[in-house]
């Protein structure tokens, strides 16, 4: 066997050190495609979707939208170069992890209130934008303030996608699992009779769910599933906990409206708590990692209900801890995050928790 010099072991060194320094850079390559991949994906699969609920019903003003609110938002959806897609569309493509259009968005309607009817339905027709109504099948018996399902099934004959609020608008995560179950699929089983479809997605009463709720949903053969909180749908997210931004009065200006309309995702992993439902520790530990690729951490910003701005902490690889100062109250509560995106726009995660009554 030859003998090693020194010269030959500085060689071996020598070449020891350039192939860990490629392998290295392969691995800070990677590390970056993987950040790109993740940013680009996110982007490429995501949507806006709003959500409304009564239509010029002024006294009302946390429900409703004014009229010429909701015509200046039509109006902006139709020049601001923005894609209005049926939900089902958006729902596919976050499923397939299919591109779609940018500034893509969803209109929803939650609750069928007469005033969709008589309000909201001309206008969305003559402007030629699809949207969705889910509805809560108990509620529409009670006539008066809500649609007939003779306006109903007009509506879904003329195109408009019928979505699942359950039977009775209860607060789910206050029932038993089967009782809540029963709730959904009386839903189901009554608008698959009057409009002769079975309805494939399902919006939260309230945004309101737990952990145990959204798998049962999950179960039932939902393609998705839609809460309250802020935020913009993506490809990366859980299809049973969407976001959707409410618009009403106090909340519907045109300026907010385009800010919402343009928002971009801001995907996040190893989300804690995992359960929306704050049953033990309050206020929650929140926590959550920035995925790769997205932007400059240090200029996010987090907002809790009736808190304001929350301290956090940034701790390395993304990882971001939000401590609130006090406990959230009993029913719902949000948190906001955003940091700024390219274009001026702005990257956008929120979340809902539900603080059972004592």
């Amino acid at each position: 066997m030859a003998r090693m010099t020194p010269a030959s072991l500085a060689r071996t060194s020598l070449c020891g050190a350039v192939l860990a320094l490629f392998a290295a850079l392969a691995a800070a390559n990677a590390v970056a495609q993987t950040a790109e991949n993740t940013q680009t994906a996110a982007e490429n699969a995501s949507a806006v979707v709003l959500m409304y609920h009564r239509f010029g019903e002024e006294d009302l003003p946390t429900t409703s939208i004014r009229i010429d609110q909701f015509e200046a938002h039509l109006a902006e959806l139709k020049s601001g170069g923005y894609q209005v897609l049926p939900l089902q569309r958006i729902v596919a493509a976050l499923r397939d992890r299919k591109p779609l259009p940018d500034r893509a968005v969803a209109i929803t309607i939650d609750d069928a209130y007469r005033s969709v009817y008589l309000e909201a339905w001309p206008r969305l027709r003559a402007a030629g934008l699809p949207f969705t109504l889910f509805v809560s099948t108990d509620v529409i018996q009670r006539g008066g303030d809500y649609m007939s399902w003779d306006e109903i099934r007009e509506l879904a004959r003329n195109g408009v996608e019928i979505g699942n609020q359950t039977a009775s608008h209860p607060h789910l995560p206050t029932l038993p699992l089967d009782k809540a179950r029963d709730d959904i699929r009386a839903a189901n089983a009554r608008i698959e009779a009057e409009i002769g479809q079975k309805p494939t997605l399902l919006a939260y009463p309230y945004g309101e769910y737990s952990a145990a709720i959204r798998d049962m949903v999950v179960n039932e053969g939902f393609h998705a599933a839609f809460g309250q909180h802020s935020g913009v749908a993506h490809s990366q997210i859980d299809r049973h906990q969407l976001p959707r931004f409410p618009l009403n009065e106090n909340y519907g200006g045109l300026d907010r409206f385009r800010l919402v309309a343009n928002a971009l995702p801001l995907p996040v992993s190893d989300l804690t708590p995992n359960d929306p439902v704050l049953s033990g520790r309050n206020p929650p530990a929140i926590g959550f990692t920035v995925m790769p690729g997205i932007g400059d951490t240090a200029q996010l910003d987090c907002f809790a209900s009736r808190q304001g701005r929350t301290h956090i902490e940034r701790l390395p690889a993304g990882r971001i801890e939000i401590r609130l100062a006090e406990p959230l109250p009993a029913g719902r509560s949000r948190l906001n995050c955003t940091m700024p995106g390219p274009d001026s726009r702005w990257r956008w995660f929120g979340l809902q928790f539900y603080v059972p009554e004592n």
